[in-house]
């Protein structure tokens, strides 16, 4: 601990770019590698998420992960929720603009009602391409569309915010009960954010199959500039593995999965958020990068929009390749932002590693 003047005192927490992988004795051929990832009973070829964000996820996006070996999580309260068809509104949101009369737009565009038959359809439309079937939605929609999501048959549902905890507190009578709504619930849930030790431990007490650490959107948010909460990756991950340790023994052997949900920009950081702790990892900003991605280039999070403190930004990115190309490559770019698994998969062969679990107990420098 540190201290801040005589009355208060603080910890010390590392981001992703504070630490490197160190080198190990033994190093393998990449072909003995498995990126498998295992999460109820899904088995996912490469242990990518991608986020729910309207820039990066379209039905047809999230189909396209699937087929690639990821999973693509729908934003059950976007544009496609909201809009039978939403082109229009995408191609309002892709003009040029600045970042007052983006923000405008996007809280008029967004005002518009979620729809609950759109959600079913839209699910639906991935569960017949025969892919992994995942939506995300936020604290506040999740009890009011709760019926909808349990007729959808989906594979995994992700209740997502920018912070979440199990112990809400709010005299609203209909407040969402993470343990009651997780058990009732025959799906498995996904929670977060969450990035601290006894956070994620509560979590997991209220039976979340998966947590996600970190607060998501890491390019595109501006948490820390209008809430001033911020905790650095790398910190975040190794706490809340520490969590499920502890958690694991405490259960008598029931696992949680972890998924690294923030500032997961690159290959390398996929590789650091493994070698912390983390099962898969969430990624946004390379995926708005590919030539699918509906966003066109740009680039927002659900916190942009939000009616009275939007607490996000558009960006803008060159797209430099397809999705696949993106995910599973070729790269043509040299900064790790395209070929996601191949610079996993390299980086797990040069440590001696073959698999997702024995490569997160790798040791660690601190720069």
């Amino acid at each position: 601990m540190y201290e801040l003047g005589r009355s208060k005192r603080a910890s010390r927490a590392h981001s992703f770019d504070d630490v490197a992988i160190a080198p190990t004795r033994r190093t393998r051929s990449e072909h003995e590698v498995d990126l498998s990832w295992r999460i109820d009973a899904v088995t996912f070829e490469a242990p990518i998420v991608a986020a729910p964000m309207d820039s990066v996820m379209s039905p047809a996006t999230a189909i396209r992960m699937g087929e690639l070996g990821g999973l693509g999580v729908l934003n059950l309260e976007g544009l496609w929720t909201r809009y039978e068809d939403p082109s229009s509104q995408y191609e309002q949101l892709t003009e040029p603009m600045d970042q007052v009369t983006a923000t405008r737009r996007m809280q008029q565009i967004y005002a518009e009602p979620i729809k609950g038959e759109l959600i079913a359809e839209r699910l639906k439309t991935i569960r017949d391409a025969g892919v992994p079937v995942a939506g995300a939605l936020s604290p506040a929609n999740t009890l009011e569309f709760a019926d909808v999501i349990e007729k959808a048959a989906l594979d995994f549902f992700m209740v997502r915010g920018t912070t979440v905890s199990a112990e809400h507190v709010d005299d609203a009578e209909a407040t969402l009960n993470l343990k009651d709504f997780i058990y009732r619930f025959e799906t498995p849930v996904i929670v977060g954010g969450c990035a601290t030790y006894r956070t994620a431990l509560h979590l997991m007490r209220a039976g979340a199959a998966g947590v996600l650490v970190g607060f998501g959107g890491g390019a595109a948010h501006t948490t820390a500039s209008v809430l001033g909460i911020e905790v650095p990756m790398a910190s975040a991950v190794a706490d809340v593995a520490e969590a499920r340790r502890d958690y694991l023994e405490e259960s008598g052997g029931r696992y949680v999965h972890l998924i690294a949900d923030g500032a997961v920009g690159r290959s390398g950081d996929v590789a650091k958020a493994i070698a912390c702790g983390a099962d898969a990892v969430m990624v946004g900003s390379p995926l708005a990068r590919a030539t699918e991605a509906p966003g066109r280039g740009w680039h927002w999070g659900p916190e942009a929009w939000h009616a009275t403190l939007p607490r996000g930004e558009r960006v803008f990115f060159d797209q430099v390749g397809s999705l696949g190309e993106v995910v599973n490559g070729p790269s043509h770019v040299p900064d790790g932002t395209m070929n996601l698994a191949g610079g996993l998969r390299k980086a797990m062969a040069l440590t001696g590693y073959t698999d997702i679990k024995s490569f997160q107990r790798i040791d660690l420098i601190l720069r």
